[in-house]
């Protein structure tokens, strides 16, 4: 534990060394969204969520915080790994292939952050559908799947997981079937967490306390490709939060939000905790829960179900100041990661 926590420590350093050249960085390059109508992540327009952030679009924001942080973890992972076996420290895993099991984690990592960072780019020049940089809604979800069935198509066929392990009940063998469950899992999970990102420092905080329950799982398991990202992940996660809380500096973006959610998905199924992840994440989960009833509340019943979604929406329509939604969340996300750590350990498979 000990050098897990020093490189959490050095990937804080390095990441803080780097965030504020990069933040100047993307001024220079005037990578900030254009004003325009905001849309949220299902491409519904959002009145009630532009009338709170006008001001933030005004001053121009920049967007694309996560690929600082997908850059900065990759390298220094290629790095750390290797060393790692260099000081003559054993590397475990709980798989027998490590090699996919490092595939899929960085396939993951790099192949939704590419889908983010197109979306980011459409925004910052503001491109219209109709040219080739604004692609449907409907294609840019279908990538989502094909990318979520390839990554779920490893994890069966590469590393032999097909089954869940459900507490208090023991293991469910699903089969095959465990390929479309996986790759649900990461869709869901790679758009409640870009949903989620709607105020300042609510998903990074969030996504760093559910992290840090996934390591502690990973921990216990002695798996060291896993401990290892996790650690790099959230050292630099912890700089990126410090000028992303309010008033942010910088944004994630679609680049660091769909690549974080679909990897942070599949670091729970790679640890087979796949029933407690949904508890650990549980505040991602209301997210995209309160989105979804009210897409389809629209949808099929031509009305809608909350008088605004998602969550966090809606307890600004209430009156709440961003800053009170976002701490009261992050104790919130705190207890539901105790549980679903608690949950996740309480049976030995």
């Amino acid at each position: 534990m000990d050098l897990f926590l020093g490189l959490l420590i050095f990937a804080f350093i390095i990441t803080s060394i780097l965030i504020v050249p990069f933040i100047n960085t993307l001024y220079f390059l005037k990578f900030q969204r254009q004003k325009q109508d905001t849309k949220d992540a299902f491409g519904k327009t959002t009145p009630i969520f532009n009338t709170y952030h006008n001001v933030k679009q005004k001053l121009g924001v920049p967007v694309g915080g996560g690929l600082l942080i997908i850059i900065t973890v990759s390298l220094l992972f290629s790095v750390m790994l290797p060393l790692i076996s260099l000081l003559g420290i054993q590397v475990t895993s709980v798989y027998t292939n490590i090699q996919a099991e490092v595939n899929v984690i960085f396939f993951t990592f790099f192949s939704f952050g590419l889908l983010g960072l197109y979306d980011d780019l459409k925004k910052f020049f503001g491109f219209k559908k109709e040219k080739f940089f604004g692609m449907r809604l409907k294609y840019k979800f279908l990538i989502q799947w094909i990318l979520a069935l390839i990554i779920a198509y490893l994890l069966y066929n590469q590393l032999g997981i097909s089954f869940l392990h459900v507490p208090f009940f023991g293991t469910l063998p699903l089969g095959i079937l465990y390929i479309p469950f996986a790759a649900f899992t990461i869709v869901a999970f790679a758009n409640a967490v870009n949903i989620t990102d709607g105020l300042d420092g609510l998903a990074s905080g969030v996504l760093l306390i559910s992290l840090f329950g996934l390591w502690f799982l990973s921990y216990t398991i002695l798996d060291t490709v896993l401990s290892l990202f996790i650690t790099l992940w959230i050292g630099s996660l912890i700089a990126f939060i410090y000028f992303n809380i309010y008033p942010a500096r910088i944004w994630m973006g679609d680049v660091g939000a769909l690549s974080f959610g679909a990897t942070f998905a599949v670091v729970g199924l790679l640890l087979g905790k796949s029933v407690a992840l949904p508890v650990i994440g549980g505040v991602f989960v209301l997210e995209i829960t309160t989105s979804m009833i009210q897409l389809l509340s629209k949808r099929f019943m031509g009305k809608k179900f909350f008088p605004v979604a998602p969550f966090h929406l809606w307890l600004q329509l209430r009156g709440w100041e961003e800053t009170k939604i976002v701490q009261r969340t992050w104790i919130a996300s705190l207890v539901l990661m105790l549980f679903g750590v608690w949950m996740a350990i309480i049976y030995k498979t």
